[in-house]
């Protein structure tokens, strides 16, 4: 029965994998199709040696599918870096890419000499002086002296350019490695697809979405099983045992989904082009590698990046909260082992997270001692997880959400120096807790430099600062252990 499943699984994940990855990355499917399974196939062979008694230890499990995943998001981007678009680069690499081309390929001008007055009137000299016009392959910037309030110089001058040149090219307006700020032009790679009847039929492939949706639900029920106490094999003899995986399933599958959709709906508020949630099966550790969006339109403004990015998590985290405090009541309290890892469910300690800690109390009341851990119901599992997910998305690096927030709130430059503090930190605690060793490495992959938004200068409101800041306390809350002085006011 196991071979079957991971023989159906398997070819599921290849022909999902052959319609979407491979439009993505040029690194060969096959690759990436063997990387992402060799924890099943692992799996596989150690039960054909050692039978379904002899359980494999989770250490391996762990750091296998870590290490997997981790190959496999290095091959894929990998992949995507191989071509060298020059409508995909910024104007630093365009510029990099321009010198070290042959001196007989010249570089294409995205306007001409007589287009070149039209531009310049575009700034009138009380909203942005421009002091010089450089060309760069499919980029024009243009840096001078800002002499108005950052929004309403932005909003001026795309009017201006539109009115001159329509949607030919995006306006971007950049904070400079100096401090002041400069505005791109560059060709909008929208302007002839807008026009195209059949370019809303591209963006989103309900089809791939419902079948991806369907297989996660497959493979989260089957590692739902096992979380259950249920072996795959004994489906054999009773295959009604099945659905006592899904409500693991269901659980994880809600919390991952809510997430998304909060991305994908303050998305389109935004009118931002963006797919329905895209769910990612495999047929072993967590039963999902989670879901995601894809944006195929430029973010407008830094409140419109700072919504999208903690619209997800915080959806995620309302979806979380109920499940893992219904989950927790249902659980039963253990003896604490004396070696209690922290993705135990079996016996899980909850003075692992301040968060955690508390909900558990709020769950079990008086029942839950300093010497008791908790053998998590599989809605627990999935809660639980929720924080995991919650706690990850939140960290303030690169193209993480918690990476977007930090540069809504601070700006480019400061987002990467916040960042690189935050992996060194994390890095250190990992001295502490090897816990978060993982996460640790995890994040040296992650870049630290995400895409900025059109006008990427005019700072936030109070409001939102103060949700970002709020945002940050929340990560603290799920990644920090329980101070002893709390411990012993709650009676933990």
């Amino acid at each position: 029965m196991a071979f079957w499943f991971l023989l159906l699984l398997g070819s599921l994940t290849y022909l999902m994998m052959q319609y979407s990855v491979a439009r993505a990355t040029r690194t060969p499917v096959w690759l990436l199709w063997l990387v992402l399974m060799t924890p099943a196939f692992i799996l596989t062979g150690w039960t054909l040696i050692y039978g379904i008694k002899q359980a494999p230890p989770s250490a391996l499990i762990l750091w296998v599918s870590a290490g997997c995943l981790l190959l496999y998001w290095l091959l894929f981007h990998w992949g995507r870096q191989l071509p060298a678009d020059p409508q995909n680069q910024s104007p630093e690499n365009q510029e990099q890419s321009n010198n070290n081309s042959p001196a007989e390929i010249a570089p294409v001008r995205p306007i001409d000499l007589a287009e070149e007055t039209q531009l310049r009137n575009c700034f009138p000299w009380s909203v942005y002086y421009v002091q010089n016009i450089e060309y760069r392959p499919q980029a024009v910037i243009c840096r001078g002296q800002l002499r108005t309030m950052a929004s309403n110089a932005y909003e001026q001058i795309k009017t201006n350019i539109e009115g001159q040149f329509g949607d030919r090219f995006l306006v971007i307006f950049q904070e400079g490695m100096n401090g002041k700020p400069f505005f791109v032009l560059v060709p909008n790679p929208q302007a002839v697809k807008q026009n195209n009847h059949r370019d809303s039929e591209k963006i989103t492939q309900p089809v791939l979405a419902l079948l991806l949706l369907v297989a996660t639900l497959f493979s989260t029920t089957f590692v739902g099983l096992r979380i259950a106490g249920f072996q795959v094999t004994q489906l054999e003899s009773d295959f009604t045992l099945f659905f006592q995986g899904l409500p693991y399933a269901l659980g994880l599958m809600t919390i991952l989904g809510t997430h998304e959709l909060g991305h994908y709906l303050t998305a389109r508020f935004y009118k931002i082009r963006s797919t329905l949630p895209y769910f990612i099966p495999v047929p072993f550790f967590l039963g999902t590698f989670g879901a995601f969006i894809k944006m195929q339109s430029p973010i407008p403004h830094r409140k419109a990046l700072f919504d999208v990015s903690i619209a997800g998590p915080l959806a995620g985290f309302i979806a979380t909260i109920p499940l893992l405090l219904w989950g927790l009541a249902h659980s039963e309290i253990v003896a604490l082992p004396e070696k209690a890892g922290m993705l135990n469910p079996n016996a899980l300690n909850p003075k692992y997270s301040i968060l955690l800690a508390l909900l558990s109390k709020l769950a079990l009341g008086t029942e839950l001692t300093a010497k008791s851990a908790i053998d998590l119901h599989p809605i627990a599992v999935a809660g639980f997880l929720g924080l995991i997910v919650t706690a990850l998305n939140l960290m303030p690096v690169g193209q993480l959400d918690g990476g977007h927030i930090v540069h809504a709130m601070f700006g480019q430059r400061t987002a990467v120096i916040i960042g690189q503090i935050a992996r060194l930190l994390l890095l250190m605690l990992s001295f502490i807790r090897e816990e978060f060793l993982l996460w640790a490495i995890i994040l040296l992959f992650v870049p630290l430099i995400d895409e900025p938004a059109l006008n990427d200068v005019t700072e936030l409101d109070n409001k939102r600062d103060f949700m970002g800041l709020m945002s940050m306390a929340l990560l603290l809350l799920i990644v920090l252990p329980l101070p002893q002085a709390l411990a012993n006011f709650l009676q933990l």
